[in-house]
């Protein structure tokens, strides 16, 4: 796990060292422009909505002479973030350029605004050339119409290795965009045109941000995970940091689009996050869903996460240990340091205009839960259920402590085997 958090980190360097605030790398200021007593801005200063009516939006699908293009499950995630604002201040796929200046150093061309990862559109049809207007599609429905202005054959290797710090197809977000994506990427500004059908609801940053507290700090929770004892306990307890206002609400704001290959799908996590909502019926705990797909980047996502996340009116943003991490599926072995996404998080909260809250080590013990270093001064036994014993006793049926899981989350879990 060391040797490959020194190889990550060598590969990151050029980008995180141009990036890097030494003044602070490690500071949680008091105030922060647009991110303390009010929501913050929006990436950029403006939430981007490419969204157009029905009247504009057949006008504009005349306007493409039949030119069609079907998008995969990922696809559509991006091309929807797009459109609502999410990813703003990006009003389309990324050109070249762009795609580059990302790789390179984290950065768009011209504003120098931070960003983590590309966003881009791939294909592998010849007749997708720039000047021509195609209508993208999500199970046969129009969602968008995008004006191609570029076309190149990316370096993929170079993309895995400065997005993730790695090439081998142990990597899962090496496999996409290798195994996945097609050999040729396009470009350009997309106009909106409907909101794709899935099986959760997707509510946009400008609705999130209208129905969240105007006056109050809002910390962000992101998961991938159905949410057990230990991320709730993580997540209240993030609203008692110390440069988290008294008052303030969290967002709990799981991604529900692709992740990895042996993550739980979408549709169940979506089910798990309604039972526990509701019975958990916290006015401080606000819930929405993000159709987002996975990169398994480590450090550069928990850029991306904490810029979306800002999008959505979001001041704070947890990061847990190994945030948005994964093992080699051939060893094993983790391929991001346990702190590796924390520290780059940090070193570039202020120019991001979001705090970050570091999680907790949380431990379950006969008082309850507490710090593991709280735990250890006190003396107190530890309880322990490892994810292996956890899946063995969820397919047996067998009883599984409330001190780890929620009974209502793990009712939903057994019916979906």
């Amino acid at each position: 796990s060391k040797m490959l958090s020194r190889r990550l980190l060598s590969a990151l360097r050029p980008a995180v060292s141009s990036l890097r605030s030494p003044a602070c790398a490690n500071v949680f200021p008091a105030s922060v422009s647009g991110a303390r007593g009010l929501k913050s801005q929006p990436h950029g200063g403006k939430l981007v909505n490419r969204m157009v009516g029905e009247a504009e939006g057949k006008e504009l699908v005349k306007a493409c002479d039949g030119l069609t293009m079907e998008l995969s499950e990922r696809q559509s995630c991006d091309v929807e973030l797009i459109n609502v604002g999410a990813f703003s201040p990006l009003e389309g796929f990324m050109n070249e350029d762009v795609w580059t200046s990302v790789l390179d150093n984290m950065k768009l061309p011209g504003s120098g605004l931070l960003f983590g990862l590309p966003v881009v559109l791939d294909t592998n049809r010849p007749d997708l050339v720039p000047g021509k207007k195609v209508t993208l599609t999500y199970d046969g429905v129009p969602i968008a119409v995008l004006d191609v202005e570029s076309r190149w054959k990316p370096n993929k290797a170079m993309e895995c290795k400065k997005s993730y710090g790695f090439t081998t197809l142990e990597h899962p977000g090496v496999r996409m965009i290798s195994m996945e994506r097609g050999h040729t990427y396009i470009g350009g500004k997309l106009t909106g045109l409907a909101i794709p059908k899935r099986a959760f609801p997707s509510i946009t940053p400008a609705d999130t941000r209208a129905a969240l507290p105007s006056d109050k700090d809002v910390v962000a929770f992101q998961c991938r995970n159905p949410i057990h004892r230990a991320h709730y306990e993580l997540f209240i307890r993030a609203l008692d940091a110390p440069n988290v206002e008294p008052g303030s609400v969290v967002l709990v704001h799981p991604t529900c689009g692709p992740t990895q290959e042996d993550d739980i799908d979408g549709v169940t996590r979506y089910k798990t996050y309604e039972v526990l909502k509701a019975e958990l019926n916290n006015p401080k705990v606000h819930w929405s869903y993000l159709p987002y797909s996975m990169h398994m980047a480590g450090p550069r996502e928990a850029i991306q996460h904490m810029l979306i996340r800002k999008n959505y009116g979001c001041t704070h943003f947890i990061i847990g240990r190994d945030m948005a991490g994964c093992k080699s599926s051939l060893t094993g072995e983790d391929y991001y340091g346990t702190y590796d996404a924390q520290d780059l998080a940090k070193a570039n909260s202020v120019e991001l205009g979001m705090q970050v809250v570091p999680s907790l080590d949380l431990v379950s013990t006969t008082e309850g839960y507490t710090t593991a270093e709280e735990a250890k001064a006190k003396g107190l036994k530890i309880n322990k259920l490892s994810g292996t014993e956890f899946r063995k006793r969820l397919r047996a049926g067998e009883d599984i402590p409330e001190w780890f899981a929620f009974k209502s989350v793990v009712e939903v879990l057994r019916s979906a085997q």
